[in-house]
């Protein structure tokens, strides 16, 4: 099953659009009890909101640097919020082996995440904030009966061939997730490049558990 909804301008939000719509959320109720004054309550909301405002900035700054994969090997999608691959990665039909010509290719692709991660991880240090790193295969329009599950072989085999050349991602501050959104999902290539669509997409999502308090 895709993670994704399949009708076309559908997506999961952004943590950013999350914490933006709880600022939104605290800032209402702040005017409810400004109106109703009642000092108590108006402090303690007051403090949310000034921590809430904090960590929406933040957030923006981790996802601006999420963006600074490099254009050499990755395209960003601002509209779906997603990574596809620069070089798009052509599978035989109905199979899933990687090709020998896309290894050194590959090879680069994970070591620039496995480096952003650990940027990440120095940057943000005295934030508790996880990443869930998502290996996405889409598979194309030909009438084959497992495209889902071809798709999820796609992107597993991506995940097994960076776990085979030492390309791994720290399980304390990362989680791997491998999904295949078969013939569905968004943002697709139109009928006439049908066969584009047999491609790999990354996703990188702040997971963040908690905010300490800024001064």
């Amino acid at each position: 099953m895709s993670l994704f909804d399949n009708e076309e301008g559908m997506y999961w939000p952004s943590f950013t659009d999350l914490m933006i719509t709880l600022f939104f959320i605290m800032l209402v109720l702040f005017v409810w009890a400004y109106s109703t004054y009642n000092p108590e309550a108006i402090n303690r909301l007051k403090e949310q909101l000034e921590v809430t405002q904090r960590q929406v900035e933040s957030i923006k700054k981790i996802e601006q640097a999420l963006k600074e994969l490099p254009d050499k090997y990755f395209e960003y999608d601002p509209r779906y919020k997603r990574f596809s691959l620069k070089k798009n990665i052509e599978f035989e039909t109905k199979k899933y082996d990687i090709r020998p010509q896309y290894y050194g290719y590959l090879l680069q692709v994970g070591r620039e995440i496995e480096k952003l991660i650990s940027r990440l991880q120095d940057l943000y240090r005295d934030k508790d904030i996880r990443y869930v790193v998502i290996i996405e295969g889409m598979a194309s329009k030909d009438g084959y009966e497992y495209n889902y599950e071809l798709s999820y072989q796609r992107a597993l085999a991506i995940y097994r061939f960076w776990k085979r050349h030492g390309i791994k991602f720290d399980e304390k501050i990362c989680e791997v997730q491998i999904a295949g959104s078969g013939t569905g999902g968004i943002g697709r290539f139109p009928p006439a490049q049908e066969k584009r669509n047999q491609r790999i997409l990354i996703h990188i999502l702040p997971k963040v558990e908690y905010f300490a308090d800024e001064n």
